[in-house]
């Protein structure tokens, strides 16, 4: 008889019979808790490597790879079931050297474009608003357009406001319909410049808040959606000072939303291989995913110090894991593969985001296909779905549910680091869901859920694990990691027992 197999029989012979829980949880059911917000669960495709090109965009001219108006069938019909609320795009870095007008009108026209941030690419602009915005139309998701002030100017970001969302006569809105679209779409987001203290600038945070002063200004709701966000573009992980800043100069009827990025980097000059880690690696990453709490913590009190009444709204709309890129794929530009490290990161840092959905209402993973933390992967006419994409589709379940508070009353320690990670919500519908996230790589953990204020009939459980921290969906073995039934818990007298594997991600069902 195998150890684990043991190890499952020993629980469930003592699992009532007085055992001592390693980690208790207490969850609450606050009438006043608020929604979680669909779009934490949002998206990101920057002009970047093989992420728009060669990946989402094939090219509407493209024979072998099936398509709708050059975007990949089989990348819509995954992303549709991810049920993706919003879509971030056209950067990051990109942005701020991206001129919309040159993207838009006959494709033969356009002008081409070097990529300075990301490879000295040149692009040639086939794929521009009208391809963007139609798709996310085709998806269900709420666009989020990223504006240039680095190297643009107000009148283009007005232009780009009236283009899109003007249904009157106006120079923009004709010359949209010149360009084959009637109707104006709905675009409720809008980033004013990215990482403005950065490649957006280098600006300090007293300059761009007069800057994204005289942006927010002119930026025009015309009336065809739910009104206009206006983002402005926030702080890197504990610069808290940006924010205070913003909080502090800019006025409230400019600005709906403050954005924060943060990356699971412990060392900007040596940030690892995302496959052939260490344990070492390991740690050093995790311990800067679990720092998304602190941060997050940090800029809502600021947030609250000067906006009591929640009047804005805080967008991690850049988060995830970034390591050293895949040196022998071509035009990689920050690719990396996807391990259960990744599903440690994701359901960690999902789960901070679900309890603080107060003042979190969007976040952006980044991103979507072929860089970074993606959901997808592509190879010529090959596509996978990566263990992100799992835990993404395994959470969708908190989409505009209630939340539910959750205290861990107790909690153990991986060399310092708390192991277990929960969060929980109540759909429209009364179902109850419990996120559970075991970041230890080497022990399985007993968790004890205190469900006495709940009626819970019908329990059932999916766990996303693998034998090693490094395993992965490959090209040739492209199911290596995804979900499956997990039934190893028990529920007595309100009392949950559930023992959670090392390295692994449990979504429980309570209906």
């Amino acid at each position: 008889m195998n150890s684990k197999l043991l190890l499952l029989l020993c629980l469930k012979l003592l699992i009532f019979q007085g055992i001592s829980a390693q980690v208790k949880i207490k969850i609450e059911k606050t009438e006043d808790a608020p929604q979680i917000s669909k779009h934490i669960y949002g998206h990101f495709a920057e002009h970047l490597g093989r992420c728009i090109y060669e990946g989402l965009y094939v090219g509407e001219d493209n024979k072998i790879i099936p398509n709708t108006e050059g975007v990949r069938n089989d990348i819509i019909a995954a992303l549709k079931e991810l049920d993706i609320p919003n879509l971030r795009w056209p950067g990051g870095c990109f942005a701020d050297t991206y001129h919309w007008k040159d993207g838009v009108g006959p494709q033969s026209k356009r002008p081409t474009i070097v990529n300075r941030w990301w490879g000295g690419t040149t692009e040639d602009n086939s794929f521009g608003t009208h391809n963007f915005l139609n798709l996310c139309e085709l998806l269900g998701a709420e666009p989020y357009l990223s504006a240039n002030v680095g190297s643009g100017t107000v009148q283009e970001l007005a232009d780009w406001i009236q283009y899109t969302t003007h249904d009157g006569i106006s120079p923009m809105a004709d010359w949209r319909r010149e360009n084959g679209r009637e109707k104006p779409w709905k675009v409720k987001y809008w980033g004013v410049g990215n990482e403005t203290w950065g490649c957006g600038g280098n600006m300090t945070a007293e300059y761009y808040a007069n800057i994204y002063r005289q942006y927010a200004t002119f930026m025009t709701d015309w009336g065809n959606g739910d009104g206009i966000y206006r983002i402005a573009s926030g702080a890197s992980e504990d610069d808290y000072n940006w924010t205070e800043t913003l909080m502090k100069n800019v006025p409230f009827n400019l600005m709906e939303a403050v954005a924060l990025h943060d990356y699971a980097v412990f060392d900007w000059n040596a940030k690892g291989p995302s496959i052939n880690f260490d344990e070492e690696i390991y740690f050093k990453t995790m311990k800067q995913a679990l720092n998304m709490d602190e941060y997050v913590t940090k800029h809502i009190a600021i947030m609250d110090k000067y906006d009591p009444e929640g009047k804005v709204d805080l967008f991690v709309d850049e988060w995830g894991g970034w390591y050293d890129a895949e040196p022998e794929v071509k035009n990689g530009v920050l690719y990396q593969q996807n391990t259960i490290r990744d599903v440690m990161i994701a359901g960690t840092v999902l789960n901070t985001f679900n309890n603080h959905a107060r003042r979190v209402k969007m976040a952006n993973l980044a991103q979507m296909v072929n860089v970074l933390q993606a959901v997808i992967l592509t190879d010529e006419e090959k596509m996978i779905k990566t263990p992100t994409y799992h835990v993404m589709h395994m959470y969708k379940v908190h989409q505009d549910a209630k939340l539910l508070p959750t205290t861990i009353v107790e909690n153990t320690k991986y060399r310092g680091l708390p192991v277990i990670s929960v969060s929980a919500s109540k759909d429209k519908n009364g179902g109850y869901h419990i996120s559970l996230v075991n970041i230890d790589p080497e022990k399985s953990h007993i968790v004890e859920i205190d469900l006495s204020r709940f009626q819970v009939k019908k329990p059932s459980a999916s766990i996303l694990t693998s034998e090693k921290l490094q395993d992965y969906n490959s090209f040739e073995n492209p199911e290596k990691v995804k979900p499956k039934e997990f039934k190893d818990f028990k529920i007595k007298s309100g009392i949950m027992l559930v023992e959670i594997p090392k390295h692994s991600l449990i979504v429980l069902e309570l209906n």
